[in-house]
């Protein structure tokens, strides 16, 4: 099961930080990434980050969240967080963590097999 926190609502230009943490599972997912869904529009890719050999993590990220929005790894390598900065009003979204064993096709939601309920961010013009 996966349990996003933070979101809410913030200015353009703002920050907001989302965490994500695992319950009921000690082996680590090979990816654990964010989507956003607007009202009326498909779930699209924000950023992932996939556990490498090292115990790293790499990080990837669609085109409109970079340079502005960070994806960690927390320290139990199950839990991820989303730093969200230079917020703008297209980015009001419901934001999903996922996670999946699988670190082909990360960009694809049908790819991951555990989500979290959703954590509504809302940006002020």
């Amino acid at each position: 099961q996966l349990v996003e926190t933070g979101g809410g609502p913030a200015p353009t230009g703002g920050s907001l930080n989302l965490p994500c943490v695992t319950f009921g599972r000690t082996v680590s997912f090979g990816v654990m990434g964010w989507f956003c869904q607007a009202p009326g529009k498909a779930r699209e890719f924000v950023a992932a980050a996939v556990q490498t050999d090292s115990n790293e993590y790499e990080t990837f990220y669609a085109d409109p969240v970079k340079g502005r929005f960070t994806v960690s790894g927390g320290p139990n390598k199950n839990s991820v967080y989303l730093q969200m900065n230079s917020l703008r009003p297209m980015d009001t979204a419901a934001y999903f963590c996922a996670a999946s064993d699988r670190i082909d096709r990360i960009k694809i939601a049908p790819n991951y097999g555990c989500w979290g309920q959703g954590a509504e961010v809302f940006i002020s013009s």
